[in-house]
């Protein structure tokens, strides 16, 4: 028996399959009791070591770092996302004119570091350092989406734009109702993971003394001693796993509904009662209208 991509795996193939498992499996928590066990000796599990986080003003300066990090993140999404959309359909003008420069500046924008654009927007326009933290991460990440976006409309079949040119549509008209919203939701995953990506580099901004939330941290560290400086990245790296893990499932859900929509959703419960009856629903005489 086999499948249209590969063979299925027979019996010996399957044995070496488990026996590969169990032994990652063993290795992994070999390396994860063994971590724990150096930690242990080292007393990063001391009581004293966490009772920080018992204390009002570690939580403040924490929920004051988060803030500033979710805020410069939002606005800086807000602003990408539709800058990204606007590169892209002039990247893919048919104007050489417009589409030539706009190719330059993207692959100017893509080329250069994030930290470096902050620097030079702080120090040349004499913006704030949140200005500039904004400001660098809204030119890349439009960049980069912008690229992302033109991948998806390039990978929709042809038919896609032939149809919109063949029911009327300008040339623009068509990339912007008939092939941009497919190629969003087709490249949504990709999306999703570049704005994870705006979200940690939002603390690239400690460069530019903006107080996010790994400045916070840097600032509590460096004030309460190098003892506590594990449980407090600890904390920290917790809170962006979460943050990343809930923009995940948001975009999951987002995702979930796009496919809905463009299946035609779900049907009502009265049409599916027609379809089991045959067309004979509740109070239907069953003659054909």
């Amino acid at each position: 028996m086999s499948s249209v991509l590969y063979d299925v795996p027979g019996p010996k193939a399957r044995r070496i399959s488990l026996i590969a498992s169990v032994a990652g499996a063993v290795v992994i928590l070999g390396l994860l009791a063994w971590v724990i066990v150096t930690l242990a000796n080292q007393g990063i599990f001391e009581a004293k070591r966490w009772a920080i986080f018992g204390r009002a003003d570690v939580w403040t300066l924490i929920a004051n770092g988060l803030g500033s990090t979710l805020s410069a993140a939002a606005l800086a999404a807000v602003i990408a996302f539709p800058l990204g959309l606007l590169m892209c359909l002039l990247r893919i003008s048919l104007v050489p004119w417009i589409r030539i420069p706009t190719r330059i500046v993207l692959e100017f924008l893509r080329g250069m570091p994030v930290v470096l654009m902050m620097l030079f927007i702080l120090l040349v326009f004499a913006t704030g350092s949140f200005l500039a933290v904004v400001a660098a991460l809204v030119l890349y990440n439009a960049a980069i989406f912008s690229e992302i976006i033109r991948a998806g409309i390039q990978s929709l079949p042809k038919g896609q734009r032939e149809a919109g040119l063949a029911i009327g549509l300008t040339s623009f008209k068509s990339r912007l109702l008939v092939e941009l919203p497919q190629a969003v939701r087709r490249m949504m995953p990709s999306l999703v993971a570049q704005l994870v990506v705006l979200l940690k580099d939002t603390s690239l901004g400690y460069i530019v003394a903006y107080g996010e939330l790994l400045r916070a941290v840097q600032v509590m560290a460096d004030f309460l001693g190098p003892a506590y400086l594990f449980p407090i990245f600890f904390v920290a790296a917790a809170i962006y796993i979460a943050i990343n893990i809930a923009v995940s499932r948001v975009a999951v859900w987002i995702e979930r509904r796009g496919s809905q929509k463009a299946a035609g959703g779900i049907a009502p419960p009265n049409l599916k009662i027609e379809a089991a009856t045959g067309g004979k629903g509740p109070g239907s005489t069953g003659q054909a209208v």
